[in-house]
């Protein structure tokens, strides 16, 4: 192809799995290159977290061959061939859709924003490429032939340390406005900058995310915040306009300086334990996240219908989570623990006897100290709580033992907790005469 580019990628740095992949694919007489996000990465000498493969092959095709691999997806069907607990996705190529001519393509794969509903439409090598979101994304490996197809200059914006959309910045926003929450990503987690016109669009079209379902901006939110560079996505969503669609009654608090450093310090504390590779859970980055529009119900609720503190705080959580869940859904088993950090926070000034023991001993103690000394930082007054809890925990080693932040078997499961109830064994039957 004249878009080859001869380069030669570390061989180490090359799943094993993921080229066996392509040389059974091309084998059998089908295209297929590793794509986008790897080969990216490989340029940049980074190690990829994962390996996707890109084929002329359809589904079925690609299923036949591999017999441990299974279809998966409704929007656009791919396969994932399964070595042991590694999957290795598989996506045949896709088409263009007709950028004025919708009567070519049914309308009910495409809602009334421009948003794509179903994409099931496969296509050729070129018309893949243009199909993807970035131009640094649009890259492809022959690993057998060791060359990198650069159809759209993805490798002049690696060079130039860009994210540039292919094609209208509107067409593509509108397909999927998560493309906006993408650009945002690739800066934070490249350093790169993002492109006028690619840029300049997200505060123009940033409502369009409103047409995400909850459950899927959850999962966005989550790739920004717990992958290690939360920090500079919580800066560029706020920069670009777009933290208000993900987080409205946060973004309404953020001009108090306070309840911003509380998330700054938050995110700061995650980058660093993920930097450590010490656990870390969404239950505390929302705790951060939602800690003011909480604070703020709980007071509406006492001053305004004069509920009683303890039915303050539960209604407030209730009306917060149900609110946000408009938007970014919340898992229970995150948002149970994060009540228990911010319950935790109006427990701990009792500071005696058996009242502390019990603070202390609560599986949510430990993140919901580490969420009090943020708070401290972050420039609340608490009186010195931080300190008092910090050398109780030196004086009563025993009572304060509860959970460490992100514990696997604190914040992480979400299965039942403890141990399996034994089987009581049945008693002999009796010889039958």
């Amino acid at each position: 192809m004249s878009d080859a580019l001869s380069i030669t990628l570390k061989a180490d740095q090359l799943n094993l799995n993921a080229r066996k992949v392509v040389k059974r694919l091309q084998e059998s007489g089908f295209e297929a290159y590793l794509v986008g996000g790897c080969v990216r990465d490989l340029l940049l000498d980074k190690q990829p977290k994962d390996f996707d493969v890109s084929t002329n092959a359809h589904p079925e095709e690609v299923r036949d061959l591999f017999r441990n691999s299974r279809m998966v997806g409704r929007r656009f069907k791919i396969v994932h061939v399964r070595f042991g607990r590694e999957i290795v996705e598989v996506a045949t190529f896709r088409a263009e859709h007709p950028e004025e001519d919708h009567d070519t393509y049914d309308s009910s794969h495409i809602s009334e924003g421009g948003m794509i509903l179903s994409d099931n439409r496969y296509g050729t090598f070129r018309e893949d490429a243009r199909r993807r979101d970035f131009t640094i994304n649009a890259l492809y490996y022959d690993p057998e032939n060791e060359e990198v197809l650069d159809p759209l200059d993805g490798v002049k914006d690696l060079e130039k340390r860009q994210i540039r959309l292919i094609g209208s910045p509107e067409d593509r926003y509108r397909e999927d406005p998560v493309r906006m929450l993408r650009a945002v990503r690739f800066r934070a987690k490249l350093g790169f900058d993002i492109e006028q016109d690619t840029r300049s669009a997200i505060g123009e079209f940033g409502y369009l995310l409103q047409d995400i379902p909850p459950a899927r901006l959850f999962e966005e939110v989550l790739k920004l915040f717990m992958s290690g560079y939360a920090q500079r996505a919580f800066t560029g969503l706020t920069d670009e306009d777009a933290f208000r669609w993900l987080f409205p009654d946060t973004q309404n608090l953020l001009a108090e300086s306070h309840h911003q450093k509380l998330i700054d310090l938050a995110l700061e504390s995650t980058d660093t334990r993920i930097g450590n590779e010490m656990p870390v859970t969404p239950a505390f980055i929302f705790a951060a996240l939602l800690w003011g529009p909480f604070l703020k119900e709980r007071q509406r609720l006492i001053d305004d219908e004069g509920v009683t503190i303890y039915a303050a705080n539960m209604e407030a959580a209730n009306n917060v989570v149900a609110k946000q869940q408009l938007f970014t859904s919340i898992p229970k088993r995150f948002s149970g623990p994060m009540r228990d950090i911010w319950f935790l926070q109006f427990r701990m000034p009792n500071k005696t006897g058996k009242k502390a023991a019990s603070v202390a001993n609560h599986k949510r103690f430990r993140a919901a100290y580490d969420f009090l000394l943020l708070r401290e930082k972050s420039g609340e007054d608490l009186q010195g709580l931080g300190e008092f809890w910090t050398q109780y925990q030196i004086d009563n080693p025993l009572d304060a033992q509860g959970s460490s932040r992100g514990r696997p078997t604190d914040h992480q499961n979400s299965g039942r907790q403890g141990s399996r109830r034994r089987r009581r064994k049945r008693p002999p039957r009796a010889p039958s005469t």
